[in-house]
């Protein structure tokens, strides 16, 4: 069991009735405390030349659990890079300052305004090329809201082609990006749409936004050579990360967690050692609500956009269904840990699938007992 499994199922009680967490936090710790239970069912497979039998029980499929939050990860990359037309793209952050933060976690449909804020603020920027062009860009938004020390930081990070098509050019290559008018305009937008949400009693904050922030919020927009092979790296490295990773957990003692993560500015190795009910809320914080996207596809890169049939996609058809073939289990074991699961470990045949389980049934309890899961 791995060291957040530990963590999880030791203080759940105390997670259930001290920090009173939301229905979709209880529904991701619980899947990660059970992820590759074998009592919650699996699949048996059997070697058809020498009969050797192997359980798989089921993975919990959470975003939230570290294993299976990396499977996701790979998928949604695939997804997203499937999206990516072929021309240059570039990678771009943008965030808040410290004094809205709170807002967003009282509240957490206000990060769907986030989103929003940061695709008018891009999509007025290309506009302003030529305003009867109206040049669109291809744009993924994906929803950050954990900095480095775990701490609550939402902020978007967003890939956005270096050009776009519209009305009578088919596309214009764009390398210069207004990042003084980004910081502007996020700004100003942002601020308006939680003024409607929120509504006058956040007046007062907005107005001390604009003199705190004369310059706008923080963008980052500068240039990095973003190639097509460099995107899929870069969503692979910022588009997806687990809260934490499982290597980063150093140690933890029954009551204390010791973590460890690299500072931003310097890159200096910072190590820390909480308790553990405060490591388990800077964890459960960042657990988004059901159903809510943490991607979004914008300007030609939105569904059914005109454009989009139109333009060179950087992955090929073929290409396409190659690299979809490698998403399953067995592929995805064999690439990140250099061993076929399914390899007889008597004649090294490949297993057949036996028998499916989803629940547990006296059947299921004999296999059980048989194989040596007790």
């Amino acid at each position: 069991m791995s060291i957040l499994k530990d963590i999880f199922k030791e203080h759940f009680e105390e997670i259930l009735y001290i920090l009173h967490p939301r229905k979709s936090v209880i529904e991701n710790v619980n899947k990660m405390i059970d992820c590759g239970d074998s009592s919650k069912g699996g699949a048996f497979w059997g070697c058809p030349d020498c009969g050797e039998l192997k359980f798989v029980p089921y993975t919990c499929k959470s975003r939230f659990c570290p294993s299976c939050g990396n499977m996701y990860n790979q998928k949604r990359s695939f997804r997203i890079s499937s999206k990516l037309i072929s021309c240059v793209h570039r990678h771009c952050v943008f965030t808040i300052p410290e004094e809205l933060r709170t807002f967003f976690l009282n509240d957490r449909s206000l990060l769907a305004e986030l989103f929003h804020s940061v695709r008018d603020a891009i999509l007025r920027m290309f506009s302003n090329l030529n305003k009867s062009e109206n040049f669109t860009p291809g744009i993924v938004c994906v929803l950050h809201t954990f900095g480095r020390d775990l701490k609550w930081n939402p902020h978007i990070h967003a890939l956005i082609s270096e050009g776009g098509a519209e009305n009578h050019t088919p596309w214009r290559i764009v390398k210069h990006f207004d990042y003084h008018f980004l910081r502007k305009a996020f700004r100003k937008v942002l601020l308006d749409r939680l003024t409607n949400r929120i509504g006058p009693s956040f007046r007062k904050i907005k107005n001390e936004m604009y003199t705190l922030h004369s310059d706008g919020f923080y963008v980052r927009a500068k240039p990095n050579d973003c190639t097509p092979d460099q995107t899929v790296k870069y969503i692979t490295r910022y588009l997806g990360r687990p809260v934490i990773a499982a290597s980063r957990t150093d140690h933890y003692d029954g009551e204390q967690v010791t973590f460890h993560y690299k500072k931003h500015e310097d890159y200096s190795l910072v190590t820390k050692t909480i308790p553990a009910l405060d490591f388990i809320k800077r964890l459960i914080i960042h657990i988004p609500e059901k159903h809510f996207k943490m991607v979004r596809y914008y300007g030609i890169y939105a569904k059914h956009h005109k454009q989009e049939k139109h333009l060179f996609k950087y992955l090929s058809h073929e290409k396409l269904k190659f690299l979809k073939s490698l998403l399953d289990w067995r592929h995805s074991i064999l690439l990140n840990f250099g061993y076929d699961p399914l390899k007889c470990s008597k004649c090294s045949s490949s297993m057949l699938v036996l028998e499916v389980y989803h629940k547990k049934t006296a059947l299921f309890e004999q296999y059980r007992k048989a194989m040596g899961y007790g």
